[in-house]
């Protein structure tokens, strides 16, 4: 079996070492004669495996005490739900940040319960800049202030942790342990799993421990955070398999990389290679402001669109798959979320200068 080069934006590309470790214990679990998926979440055995993927997360980000992590399901469009509904139960309208689709989607979501006010909005520069710290105006009952990390989509990262007198939230499920992070800032972060955590079907949240109970009391019990982090994220049977294998991802992150400052050096590595070979080209351009731009969602143009379908078809016989960009903005994107190696940016990197030579 050959493995390929995946820069698929989500479900991406996992480590191999993890893969390989989840392939061994498939059948036979540490000797229990049972794979994981068909272990009871309630056993001692899924229960240490859920407790070390919850210290190894605290531990590569050092999360305070004072906060819990929970593991849920419904990925982070649920959250765009859950979070105004855990929020806004002391009043007040959510304030939010519109840099992108996702940012959209969670600003519709947060109407559905009554408004929401944008205090900064990139909707007049295309969406190809973050508005800067001087550009945010909150609302006077501003409940909290949300904003995406980094838009999945767009290609557009935040350069800054915005300043708040409210509650900061934030959806990192783009950007999650790709870098260090500062989690004292923030009110409540949320994340997909299907990017750097591990496979979909699993979503992390940090929430403080003084926001778990601003819920309004029309919160549904299994959107409630009070309820999940009572009842350590098992108020009902939970993605069993994608906890444990998002665990194998912490470990090998912790202990086979170096921790997220480490990853930081390498990620900033692959980044800095794809955009140097796409700013020396006339071939190829990338639309985003240089201070925004994603180091984990690389979206670039070709001079040339008639020539996209080839582009791509060449890219997966070269054994370079999932780069075509989301139907939403077209072009290409290459995701290059942890997982992704070196050897990927550079099979990359030379693929793309090959098909200039021989197309542009």
């Amino acid at each position: 079996m050959t493995r390929k080069y995946n820069f698929c934006a989500g479900p991406a590309a996992l480590p191999t070492p993890v893969l390989e470790r989840a392939r061994e214990e498939l059948l036979d679990y540490e000797g229990r004669g049972l794979s994981v998926m068909e272990m009871s979440h309630r056993s001692p055995e899924f229960v240490t495996i859920a407790e070390n993927a919850e210290a190894n997360f605290r531990a590569l980000l050092q999360v305070p005490d004072n906060y819990r992590v929970l593991f849920l399901q419904g990925g982070a469009s649920t959250q765009f739900a859950m979070l105004p509904y855990n929020l806004l139960g002391n009043g007040g309208t959510p304030n939010y940040l519109y840099t992108g689709i996702w940012g959209k989607k969670a600003i519709a979501e947060a109407r559905h319960l009554g408004g929401a006010h944008v205090a900064a909005s990139s909707e007049a520069n295309g969406l190809t800049a973050v508005p800067r710290p001087e550009d945010i105006q909150l609302s006077d009952d501003a409940a909290y202030l949300h904003y995406t990390d980094n838009e999945t989509i767009g290609g557009l990262a935040f350069d800054y942790i915005p300043r708040s007198d409210v509650p900061l939230c934030c959806d990192m499920s783009s950007s999650i342990l790709s870098r260090p992070l500062d989690v004292s800032r923030f009110g409540v972060i949320y994340a997909g799993a299907q990017k750097n955590i591990g496979p979909a079907g699993l979503t992390l949240v940090i929430v403080r421990d003084d926001l778990l109970d601003r819920a309004k009391p029309e919160t549904p019990t299994m959107f409630n955070y009070r309820v999940m982090a009572e009842n350590g994220s098992m108020y009902n049977t939970p993605p069993t398999y994608a906890w444990y294998l998002a665990g194998l991802v912490f470990d090998w992150l912790k202990n086979d990389v170096g921790g997220v400052e480490a990853i930081e050096v390498i990620n900033a590595r692959k980044a800095a290679r794809l955009y140097d070979a796409i700013d020396a080209s006339g071939f190829y351009s990338s639309p985003i402001a240089p201070i925004n731009r994603s180091r984990m969602n690389v979206p670039f143009v070709l001079a040339d669109e008639s020539l996209n379908t080839v582009f791509l078809e060449e890219a997966e016989a070269a054994g370079l798959l999932n780069l075509k960009g989301h139907r939403s903005v077209g072009g290409m994107r290459a995701s290059l979320y942890n997982a992704v190696s070196e050897a990927a940016v550079e099979a990359l990197v030379g693929f793309m200068s090959d098909f200039e030579k021989r197309h542009g």
